[in-house]
């Protein structure tokens, strides 16, 4: 199989939210810049607001809910980018 289309992992998908959601984003930029399906997104997205990595955030003027990696987040990412910096040695 080439590598470029292999299946990306469980932590791979859940940095890639994490990293998308940084600056705070709508649910819809997050999901298609993941490129995960409806289904899985919400199963991802849930899972991360319940671990307290993705916080909702409703201060918008126009009432639109927004989705920010939390301070919690940020320190996951950080991890995980170190563990694979050791992986990839």
């Amino acid at each position: 199989m080439d590598g470029a289309r292999r299946r990306r992992s469980r932590v791979d998908v859940i940095c890639d939210i994490l990293s998308e959601a940084l600056g705070g984003t709508n649910k819809t930029r997050l999901m298609y810049h993941c490129n995960l399906n409806f289904m899985r997104f919400n199963r991802y997205l849930q899972e991360l607001l319940d671990a307290g990595l993705v916080e909702r955030v409703d201060s918008n003027p126009r009432g639109i809910v927004l989705y920010k990696t939390s301070d919690k987040g940020r320190e996951l990412i950080r991890v995980l980018r170190k563990a694979s910096e050791f992986m990839s040695v």
